[in-house]
């Protein structure tokens, strides 16, 4: 067995630099000699050093091996690389079946959305798996698509939606209806056979097909009964997402006459739709986050619910997925709509009066993070030194919450709002704690003022604010996103951009792992 140093040569980059240029060049190339970029060496050490930089490393699968058992074994991490090398190389290595978690839903109490776990082997060789096979996909992705992907967010998509909802030079949007997709049971149910026909047109190296089918086919530990798998693709597995994006995307080729394509210009697409418009056709733009997407109508109503039963009639057919009846829906865009956590809605801008797209926190959203800190600053937490609660409970449920609604309208006044109301909840939770001490006592212990308003700390650790940072307009970045692999030049040399953690990877591992 064949030891391996872990380096960081920049060995990958290139590698995925090159595929990408290949397919993007190339739209028929199918790519026949990859696996041997999957076993080499430095492709598994920069997956495990992925792997390792992610919570998830902490998580075991159905064999109880995490990061820290492969690091304390004899031989450490390069002994262990060098083994899944030599099973993949021989042919010897079979993906193990998932450790299935349930979820609760955010929001629908009693609703659990179930996770797969896979093996740190398995997530290993997904890993390296991912890192040969994303730039060729990459290259076909369409521009508005935005779940999962590189250097894209699910702020990306709501700009897109925001934008194409405004007042331009041209006039009003010509926007009047939404139609709010949403696929029943979209990961579970997609069709393992459909899925491989769409990866076979880029991929025709036989061993990383067998071994992607493999992962589909794996099957499922859950309290200690194994369940095949015959269709879906598991949620928490790190390929997952990127398999999922290829089943979809003949979604995004379903609205490529009004929506830009990969290998289009937005304004291709653009004068697509002005030239349906002039002719009294509906137009439809597409934009999708993963499994949630809106199609964006410039028609009727009953134009909308016309594609509505065509898009569902198309599911059915060509991709053996059902739409929600009940979650599917046509709205007007003076009434709003939700997605992606947000509300978007058309209103009078206060100033000029013109229709402009918003972007709202939604009411439920708003309920959802009281009770979080409610839950957490309830009596059964008071045992708790103070410290410890801001610091992993409270500060971390405001920061992340307060980065993803900075950029609604409105969000200073809910911020204030939040901020009132939590400093309230904490008064309570202390006076709880020290139930025989005055409240005088409890602000003189707990309280400091900092700048023009009272805080809450211990021990140096600060309750974090909601309007902290302050609030401000997304960047829309327009249709062209590039993905990181294209080649920087610097002085007339090419230099190596930097080998960030891919974006979605790390999306996907932080919520499901």
């Amino acid at each position: 067995m064949e030891t391996m140093s872990l380096v960081n040569t920049g060995y990958v980059l290139d590698m995925q630099r090159k595929l990408y240029r290949w397919s993007r060049n190339n739209r028929q190339q199918t790519f026949d000699d990859l696996f041997n970029w999957v076993c080499d060496r430095r492709n598994l050490e920069d997956a495990w050093r992925k792997l390792a930089g992610n919570k998830g490393s902490k998580t075991p699968g159905i064999d109880g091996t995490t990061r820290r058992t492969v690091e304390e074994r004899p031989g450490g991490v390069p002994e262990f690389l060098g083994k899944v090398r030599d099973a993949l190389r021989s042919g010897a290595y079979v993906p193990r079946p998932v450790r299935q978690r349930l979820i609760p839903k955010p929001g629908k109490p009693g609703k659990y959305r179930p996770l797969g776990i896979p093996t740190l082997t398995d997530r290993l060789v997904q890993m390296a798996l991912k890192n040969v096979l994303e730039p060729i996909f990459e290259a076909d992705f369409h521009s508005t698509s935005y779940g999962f992907r590189p250097k894209r967010s699910a702020m990306d998509a709501l700009a897109t939606i925001q934008r194409n909802l405004n007042y331009t030079k041209a006039g009003p949007s010509t926007v009047a209806y939404v139609i709010e997709g949403d696929i029943k049971g979209c990961f579970d149910n997609i069709d393992h056979h459909l899925l491989m026909e769409r990866v076979r047109r880029r991929v025709g190296d036989r061993k990383v097909l067998r071994l992607l089918l493999a992962f589909l086919k794996a099957g499922v530990m859950a309290e200690g009964a194994f369940r095949r798998s015959e269709a879906g693709t598991p949620q928490g597995g790190i390929i997952s997402p990127l398999l999922a994006n290829v089943m979809l995307s003949a979604l995004d080729e379903r609205y490529e006459r009004w929506t830009p394509s990969a290998f289009d210009t937005p304004n291709s697409a653009m004068l697509r739709r002005r030239l349906d418009r002039k002719k009294g056709r509906p137009t439809f733009f597409h934009v999708r986050y993963a499994d949630d997407f809106v199609i964006l109508v410039s028609g009727t109503k009953e134009e909308a619910e016309a594609e509505k039963q065509r898009l569902t009639d198309f599911l059915r057919e060509k991709l053996r997925l059902e739409l929600s009846p009940e979650k599917t829906l046509i709205t007007h865009v003076a009434e709003g709509f939700i997605f992606l956590g947000y509300r978007v809605v058309t209103e009078p801008a206060r100033l000029s009066g013109r229709m402009l797209g918003k972007l709202m926190i939604p009411k439920d959203r708003l309920q959802r993070i009281r009770d979080r800190i409610k839950k957490a600053t309830g009596r059964e937490t008071t045992g708790l030194a103070f410290e410890v609660l801001l610091r992993k409970f409270l500060n971390p449920i405001i920061r992340g919450w307060r980065n993803y609604y900075r950029y609604a309208t409105g969000a200073s006044k809910e911020f204030g709002r939040l901020d009132k109301w939590t400093w309230l909840r904490i008064q309570r939770w202390l006076r709880d704690k020290h139930d025989t001490r005055t409240a005088m006592w409890v602000r003189k212990r707990y309280q400091q003022r900092i700048g023009n308003r009272n805080q809450w700390l211990e021990n140096g650790v600060l309750l974090r604010l909601f309007i902290e940072g302050g609030t401000e307009r997304y960047p829309v970045r327009g249709y062209t996103i590039l993905p990181g692999w294209e080649a920087e030049r610097n002085r007339g040399t090419e230099t190596h951009l930097t080998d960030d953690v891919n974006a979605s990877t790390e999306r996907w591992g932080s919520l499901f792992w």
